[in-house]
């Protein structure tokens, strides 16, 4: 088996070639090299062959991992410097295609604030039927936007190994399902029961491609999600409430209500929060914390 490189000589190769015709100024390419440099040693722990070996899947799988804990201006940084290399060194991307835009997740969690119950279905009840459905199963389960896309039943897609606990969902019923998140990886989610149904009437005889924020999908229901729901429930919350925390507030809803519900039950501060980082996707608690605010 081929030595991986260490990460900074791998980044140091790939600025070789991108410096002077591609990359003039001193100062990005030094800014670009610590990114890649940073993108290097997460092939390593992934055990990807190589900086310079990324696939596109691979370049977008990175940017939305990294979302979760880095802001807007180094996540935008890293693709600039993907996007370059992927460009102009591997040349697996085309000259005229770009890597999407991905929302930093730690930019969302610092804008945005929780939706109370009543809140809730005040807004969702200024919405049509698709939109509604898909508020109310946000705030239930605390899916992203682009997750409620992607809801299927257990029997149809396992999900990802991933550490979870005892306590998980602990103190509430319902039907599990699974969701794509960030990176591609499938997590269980629970639904209630009665939304569960409702959602089983929206059931489309074929699984559909749909693509949102340039990413594509394969949705099984009806419903909407992605950025037209996320624009939806902003229009209808600034309707109903005259003011509007966005569609990623409801996670805030989901986080907070869940770490009361665990704490009421027992649970010391730690393992709820470790529960609660667990059903969200999130791979540290401490991503989760700043939901709490």
């Amino acid at each position: 088996m081929a030595k991986f490189a260490k990460p900074a000589k791998q980044a140091a190769a790939v600025m070789k070639q991108l410096q002077g015709d591609v990359v003039k100024s001193v100062g990005s390419v030094r800014n670009y090299e610590q990114a890649l440099t940073t993108i290097a040693d997460y092939c390593q722990q992934m055990k990807l062959p190589s900086l310079r070996a990324m696939s596109i899947d691979d370049a977008i799988t990175y940017l939305e991992l990294r979302g979760q804990i880095v802001g807007q201006k180094t996540l935008d940084l890293e693709r600039q410097a993907l996007q370059k290399m992927l460009h102009h060194v591997s040349k697996a991307l085309s000259e005229n295609s770009r890597l999407p835009v991905i929302k930093s997740e730690q930019q969302q969690v610092l804008k945005s604030r929780a939706y109370s119950e009543r809140q809730v279905k005040i807004v969702a009840g200024k919405q049509l039927t698709s939109n509604s459905l898909a508020t109310q199963l946000s705030y239930a389960a605390g899916l992203r936007a682009h997750e409620l896309l992607t809801l299927a039943r257990c029997n149809e897609r396992s999900a990802d190994k991933r550490p979870a606990n005892e306590h998980k969902w602990a103190g509430r019923d319902g039907v599990l399902y699974t969701v794509q998140g960030k990176g591609g990886l499938i997590r269980q989610v629970l639904l209630p029961t009665k939304l569960a149904e409702e959602l089983e009437q929206h059931r489309r005889s074929q699984p559909v491609t749909v693509r949102d924020r340039e990413v594509n999908y394969l949705s099984r229901y009806n419903i909407a999600g992605g950025q037209r729901w996320s624009n939806s429930f902003s229009a209808a919350s600034k309707r109903a409430l005259g003011w509007s925390r966005g569609a990623h507030g409801l996670r805030h809803s989901y986080a907070q209500q869940r770490m009361y519900e665990l704490q009421m039950q027992g649970l010391v501060r730690t393992v709820a929060l470790e529960t609660v980082s667990q059903e969200m996707g999130h791979f540290r608690p401490e991503i989760t914390e700043t939901y709490l605010r």
